[in-house]
């Protein structure tokens, strides 16, 4: 009895064991499955990580590049005006290396090749890269603001000297309406051709000389905005001139005006080809009456009312021989203003503006020699090294007489003389 109830077995008892043997076979069986399920998920969340940095990676150096071609193009620009060959030179091979890099970055994308061994460092540099380039921009940009607020300046300050002399001339005018007895309503009225004579003659050409001075003043300005060796282009005017001052340069730039714009001054046509010729007996009437129809108003008013007046064409013929190409390109930066010449247009700027002034002055004074004289008036210039005289000359730069070493020799002359029938007016020379 003892044995067979010790190996019978309950129904509870049976059921039990099957169930912890259940529970046996099966956990290490779960904890088994498990584990490469975990092993690989965490793999492909490392690879999603590292494609992900690559991306970054890959981003940042397109920047960077885009960054190196902005600042490039910037420094191109830059360089143009005032004109710099070698800057250019440099700017438009940085940005075709540049653009030649981005689209090598373009072909890495399309055909899937953007591996980098240490992204994290690139990532770095490019950013280093790409605030350099920011800085260069930024630095061009202060530097193209500086030139402008400068050229600005100058505009400035001509239009107020500008503003003065046409403040001075009003007051004159005003003296002279004041001191006249006749209520006379119009300025015209009070010069006629009878009552011409040489200090009429010598009167405009001291408004001519005013005039010529101003844009030499702007022209100068313009070349050291551009860089010029002032000294270099005063050499190439009056060569073997050594000057007491620096600030003498300017007589050889104004000997350069006087000597492009005063040529053919003796000829009724003054330059003006196909222009009409009056008879020798009308012909201090016709110029009177020119000079009469221009003397009140603007360079541009009058253009603008006789575009194909012989004034204009003497501006425009005079524009385009003063200033060589290669000059207005380097002063502004491109050919616009002798495009709109070329064309018969008056050009808007400050410069050209200017140098309207500069001719409508000189186109008067010719005008008022043809008018006191049919004959007109002959130019005289002293040749370099001649001695100087009180009575034919003045010196533009009188402090030379302080010197004890002073030759009172002609080192060249700055404007020219005048023989107007009997009467002589003087040239201006820079004494040596």
């Amino acid at each position: 009895m003892d044995s067979v109830h010790g190996s019978t077995m309950t129904p509870s008892k049976s059921r039990l064991a099957r169930t912890f043997a259940k529970v046996l076979n099966i956990r290490p069986a779960t904890a088994i499955d498990e584990a490469p399920k975990v092993k690989l998920f965490d793999q492909e969340e490392h690879e999603k990580l590292q494609n992900r940095v690559l991306m970054d990676a890959f981003i940042a150096k397109v920047f960077a590049t885009l960054s190196s071609v902005k600042a490039a193009y910037a420094q191109l620009q830059f360089s143009q005006s005032p004109y710099d060959p070698e800057g250019i030179q440099s700017a438009d091979e940085i940005v075709v290396a540049e653009l030649k890099r981005l689209s090598e970055l373009k072909q890495s994308y399309l055909k899937n090749h953007i591996d980098d061994h240490s992204p994290e460092t690139t990532i770095l540099l490019s950013e280093i890269q790409e605030q350099k380039s920011l800085a260069k921009t930024y630095e061009i940009t202060g530097k193209k603001m500086a030139n402008e607020g400068r050229l600005k300046d100058s505009e400035i300050i001509f239009l107020k000297e500008k503003l003065e002399e046409a403040n001075r001339e009003n007051k004159s005018i005003e003296r002279r309406l004041n001191s006249n007895s006749s209520s006379s309503s119009s300025p015209h009225e009070n010069l006629h051709l009878s009552t011409l004579n040489p200090s009429n003659f010598v009167s405009a050409l001291k408004q001519s000389m005013k005039s010529v001075r101003n844009l030499v003043k702007f022209m100068i300005t313009e070349m050291e905005f551009a860089d010029w060796n002032l000294d270099a282009a005063a050499r190439s005017i009056q060569p073997d001139v050594v000057f007491a001052n620096t600030s003498h340069r300017c007589y050889a730039f104004e000997s350069f005006v006087y000597r492009e714009m005063f040529d053919g001054f003796g000829n009724p046509n003054f330059s003006v080809s196909g222009d009409r010729r009056p008879r020798k007996a009308k012909r201090q009437q016709f110029f009177f009456d020119r000079f009469m129809e221009l003397k009140y108003l603007k360079s541009k008013e009058y253009i603008a009312w006789k575009p194909s007046s012989s004034f204009a064409k003497f501006c425009w013929f005079k524009y385009l021989r003063l200033v060589h190409p290669k000059m207005e390109s380097s002063l502004f930066g491109n050919l616009n203003q002798r495009s709109l010449v070329t064309a018969g247009e008056f050009p808007e700027t400050t410069f050209f503006t200017a140098f309207a002034e500069a001719a409508k002055r000189i186109w008067l004074l010719h005008c008022l020699a043809f008018s006191l004289d049919p004959d007109g008036a002959s130019m005289f210039q002293v040749r370099n090294g001649g001695r100087f005289s009180e009575v034919f000359m003045e010196c533009v730069n009188e402090e030379v007489f302080l010197s004890p070493e002073c030759r009172r020799e002609v080192a060249f002359t700055v404007v020219p003389g005048f023989k107007l029938g009997k009467s002589v007016v003087q040239c201006h020379v820079y004494l040596s």
